[in-house]
């Protein structure tokens, strides 16, 4: 099952010509610079701007060349950056104004289930007015999901939000996607949101497509912008496998190998997502003995593009999975580097996204 979509229009001299296929599972995350049209991506697959075109999600055919489905009868739901929500009723008047919308038959998510996903058991009573911005936020996703969506579009989210409150929310976003099977297309211009949420991404640049893929490939090729710059990073998916209780540690298992990370706040069993900078990667001919780095592995080069006139960029695969090392060209130079020679991997520091 995909989602399968084609749209071109034109807002002025703004002209979103986009042709793309998503898993229709997971969170899929549209991200690219301010103007480039995310937002107008979204607006067409809501049937709120029209484009022609098509919109396949599974077997059900939003709009093609006979039809188009208006927004009121295709099955979305739509969080804005603003939670827009009614402050004349409680929380739980909100959800179940959601609700309502919805013939029961129709109804694929219980009131329950979002209420405790989101984390809303407290607050159902309460008038919107008197909540905090993530609270308001979550109140908005739970409200959307209460329409028993086929499709959840989030159009910057947590842009309204500062620091703190986004961390408060993050987790409950995550969670969208581990306990509910919905897809999720995800809009954000902000690189840690994405690295920490999203399994599949979209690339734009003015009103296209460049590229789209699995979050951990298109974070690691080098014929994209991601790898450049100081926010190269490579993300691997793992599991806690154990602790080291005398010496405060987690180890972590994936298919690169075993890792270690200094902590113990996740539990044995748990999936966590590891972020790897490139500028936190060295690499070394043998492996090191006598040495304080713990995360080493053998890795094989994949592929080598230069980062200015000074430093270069290299994709390595650590079994099948890829990551970044930036270094100097000087180092490149010294180690005799080249495509498919075989060396070791020295990760210096690892962030656990929890």
């Amino acid at each position: 099952m995909t989602i399968d979509a084609r749209f071109v229009s034109e807002r002025g001299t703004f002209h979103l010509d986009v042709d793309f296929e998503l898993p229709d599972q997971g969170i899929s995350a549209v991200f690219g610079p301010s103007g480039c049209g995310k937002t107008s991506l979204l607006r067409a697959i809501a049937g709120l701007d029209r484009s022609t075109g098509h919109l396949r999600i599974g077997e059900e055919i939003w709009q093609d060349e006979k039809q188009f489905l208006p927004t009121h009868e295709r099955a979305l739901g739509y969080v804005f950056q603003e939670p827009s929500l009614f402050n004349h009723l409680t929380v739980d008047k909100n959800l179940t104004y959601g609700q309502s919308r919805i013939p029961a038959a129709s109804r694929k998510v219980s009131f329950d289930d979002v209420v405790e996903l989101l984390g809303l058991g407290s607050l159902l009573g309460r008038s919107p007015a008197t909540l905090s911005g993530g609270e308001q936020q979550r109140v908005a996703i739970a409200r959307a999901l209460m329409t028993s969506p086929r499709l959840l579009l989030m159009d910057e989210p947590l842009a309204s939000l500062d620091y703190e409150r986004k961390l408060e929310i993050l987790p409950y976003i995550d969670a969208l996607h581990r306990d509910l099977e919905m897809p999720v297309l995800y809009v954000s211009h902000d690189r840690d949101e994405v690295a920490r949420l999203a399994d599949h991404l979209l690339l734009m640049r003015a009103g296209q497509i460049v590229a789209a893929g699995a979050i951990g490939d298109m974070l690691t090729r080098v014929d994209l912008p991601l790898v450049q710059g100081g926010e190269a990073e490579a993300i691997i998916e793992a599991s806690v496998s154990g602790h080291d209780d005398e010496f405060q540690l987690t180890f972590l298992d994936s298919a690169a190998g075993s890792f270690t990370f200094t902590g113990r706040g996740v539990d044995v069993g748990a999936d966590v997502r590891l972020r790897i900078l490139a500028k936190d990667v060295s690499l070394t001919l043998a492996h090191q003995s006598d040495t304080s780095i713990l995360n080493i592995f053998p890795a094989t080069i994949d592929d080598m593009i230069p980062e200015g006139e000074a430093q270069m960029t290299v994709r390595l695969l650590v079994g099948e999975v890829p990551i970044l090392a930036r270094i100097t060209r000087k180092s490149a130079d010294n180690l005799g580097l080249s495509p498919g020679m075989k060396l070791f991997a020295q990760m210096k520091s690892i962030a656990l996204l929890a």
